[in-house]
């Protein structure tokens, strides 16, 4: 079972989540709502597990083909739910960049395996009802 702490640190809404091996982070409300902006939005922290996940997916496929990956960026966005509390995520995009020696089918496969198949972030956000689209862009080593 995975344990998270979380403790009050700054004002009514800054807080520091921290797991079971100590790695720390921050979280805050708006300031619009009472927060400090002293750390990243909840809702936010999730489009950011999305990409944690997924990159080490794609990447981890990549290797295996022997493809040269140098550099990785996501870009990930996103809008939610209008006028309901909860609001969920509703409609995603997630941007691949993917620098190096890669073979753009093998890296179009990598990412349509991670979001279909592998990354547990997209299927819970999925059964959330999250639609998830995506693009693959490689770029050349140089």
């Amino acid at each position: 079972m995975v344990k998270i702490e979380l403790s009050r640190v700054k004002g009514d809404f800054g807080f520091e989540a921290k797991d079971e091996n100590g790695h720390i982070v921050r979280m805050d409300s708006s300031p619009e709502s009472g927060g400090w902006d002293f750390g990243v939005r909840p809702m936010q922290m999730l489009l950011m597990g999305l990409a944690g996940c997924s990159a080490i997916d794609v990447i981890t496929i990549l290797k295996k083909q022997r493809q040269e990956v140098k550099d990785y960026k996501m870009v990930v966005s996103g809008s939610r739910e209008a006028g309901k509390e909860p609001s969920l995520w509703k409609d995603l995009h997630v941007e691949f960049h993917i620098y190096g020696n890669v073979d753009e089918d093998k890296a179009a496969k990598a990412v349509e395996l991670s979001i279909g198949k592998y990354c547990s972030v997209a299927a819970t956000l999925e059964k959330a009802g999250a639609e998830i689209k995506w693009q693959v862009f490689v770029h050349p080593a140089g």
